[in-house]
């Protein structure tokens, strides 16, 4: 259990039925009546924002969320497959759950799996990823406008903007949070 007035960002709670993370929170005094505690909550399921005022004596139950690295085997169309890589255990996770985390992410690769009292709902691909360019407009002489960039298309599939002197054939570090151009690889 932990109190409204314990909160912490980063901390996961289990409200009315759902299991939120707090994303923001602020301890209010006001001149007059009781203090309480403003929160913005996120729904790690849904992936909604809410704002929930509550007091401090108020407890809720700690939220356990499992992280398992995982190795990325395949994906079906409906499925992705996954494989634990000490048990080498497979697990099959519905597109619906896993959403944009694996555009980045080519097979065989490690991802963490998030799951709570065994149910699977997210999946954090790796922080950055180095993928090759399959596709792009070649970079002409005389380009060199400062931080002008150009659509490229990466081995899966995802479009980035990258700068003018990076051409096709080339690999490049991308991050997975902001899908943007970090560096060549």
């Amino acid at each position: 259990m932990i109190s409204a007035g314990d909160f912490r960002n980063g901390v996961t709670i289990e409200y009315e039925g759902d299991i939120y993370t707090i994303i923001e929170f602020q301890h209010v005094k006001p001149g007059k009546g009781a203090a309480f505690v403003r929160t913005k909550i996120k729904n790690i399921k849904t992936g909604g924002v809410v704002e929930k005022t509550f007091r401090p004596t108020e407890k809720m139950n700690k939220a356990h969320i499992d992280r398992k690295d995982m190795q990325y085997l395949y994906s079906d169309g409906e499925l992705y497959h996954f494989m634990d890589t000490e048990t080498f255990e497979q697990i099959a996770v519905n597109a619906s759950d896993v959403g944009d985390a694996l555009k980045f992410v080519k097979e065989n690769e490690m991802v963490k799996i998030l799951s709570h009292n065994g149910e699977v709902f997210g999946i954090e691909p790796p922080l950055f990823v180095e993928l090759e360019i399959t596709d792009t407009e070649p970079g002409f002489k005389g380009d060199t406008a400062t931080g002008a960039t150009k659509p490229a298309v990466v081995e899966t599939g995802v479009t980035v903007n990258v700068p003018l002197f990076v051409s096709q054939g080339e690999k490049i570090k991308i991050d997975t949070r902001t899908g943007e151009y970090l560096s060549r690889a």
